[in-house]
């Protein structure tokens, strides 16, 4: 195998972890900083660390995506194809993060996969496709919207009689777990899916045997990788997510980032499904917003981002199949 192909694509792996830190940045803090719960230096050097923290607490997901949604290519054709998924991935990462969109990377990574298989001859495994990414897709929102109102509500109730200010001021401060938790969750979830990938070149390029563990060098690539990302921030999602939704006060802010983090952990440890950090938070910011009227939330703006969701998946394969055409002409 050609080691220079193995380490262009590693490359190129850790570029799209790169990308997915500042696109996906926005999930962990925009709801702190929008309260004014953290700065954004502080909150986003607290996401970086806890993202960092969380590449390291499992390896279902990266099993997942490594050894679930398609079989493992083999030969320069196979490091072809995996390089073309992640071209796919990256563009569309950076399309969406121009015009301020949270889409999902983690769709944009499965949709480049399954672009780029179907272009090099690779058996797409279409149950798991199914099972792990898309019934996952169409729930989660809805699991977030209503966890989200759910948890608001309580909130209310629970806090009625208090002092409004006072209770902003212990939400601001609580709201400093509820971030970290949900940058946890997020190097959970989001740094694992290119720990998968890495797997995969290293199988393709005989470094690896198909099932062996995660190697400690690749989770901490990916991890700093992520975290790198992370600290750069994404402010244009930033902006979406924490004012164009809805302007969320302290209460808002922690249950949104306590559904989404709850959410994560439970379907990362559980059910070992790699959902996207996006769609929950997104979905949990909508239903939080809810329960002050509907009307309070920009329901055009979330119509909007919404679409995205759906074309996320077929936008990152039709790119990473022309880029696998272009990569086999050339190289192959």
């Amino acid at each position: 195998m050609d080691t220079f192909a193995l380490v262009v694509t590693i490359g190129v792996a850790l570029f799209f972890t790169y990308t997915n830190g500042f696109h996906d940045s926005a999930n962990a803090i925009a709801t702190s900083v929008s309260t004014r719960a953290l700065t954004p230096k502080a909150a986003l050097a607290m996401a970086a660390v806890m993202n960092l923290a969380g590449a390291f607490l499992g390896s279902g997901v990266a099993k997942t995506v490594s050894e679930g949604l398609i079989s493992t290519p083999e030969g320069s054709k196979g490091m072809g194809i995996l390089f073309a998924a992640l071209i796919g991935a990256i563009t569309w990462n950076l399309i969406t993060w121009y015009y301020g969109l949270p889409s999902s990377s983690s769709h944009a990574l499965f949709g480049g996969m399954v672009g780029a298989a179907l272009a090099g001859g690779t058996t797409v495994y279409w149950s798991g496709v199914l099972e792990k990414i898309v019934i996952p897709m169409f729930i989660s929102p809805l699991v977030g919207l209503g966890v989200g109102y759910l948890v608001m509500t309580a909130i209310m109730w629970i806090f009625r009689r208090s002092n409004p200010h006072k209770a902003k001021r212990g939400f601001r401060i609580a709201q400093t777990v509820s971030a970290a938790g949900m940058a946890l969750g997020h190097g959970l979830q989001d740094a694992q899916k290119t720990m998968g990938i890495v797997v995969m070149a290293l199988v393709i390029a005989d470094v690896e045997d198909y099932g062996d563990p995660i190697p400690v060098w690749v989770k901490i690539a990916c991890a700093v990788m992520l975290s790198l990302g992370t600290y750069a921030g994404g402010w244009r999602i930033m902006r979406t997510l924490g004012r164009k939704i809805i302007e969320l006060d302290p209460p808002q802010g922690f249950a949104a980032e306590t559904t989404g983090a709850s959410i994560m952990f439970v379907t990362a440890f559980l059910f070992k499904a790699p959902i996207s950090t996006t769609h929950i938070i997104t979905s949990a910011i909508m239903g939080v917003g809810a329960t002050k009227r509907v009307n309070a939330v920009r329901w055009g703006v979330a119509k909007n981002i919404i679409l995205g969701w759906f074309i996320t998946m077929p936008a990152a394969a039709a790119v990473a199949a022309v880029s696998f055409w272009v990569v086999n002409l050339a190289f192959l």
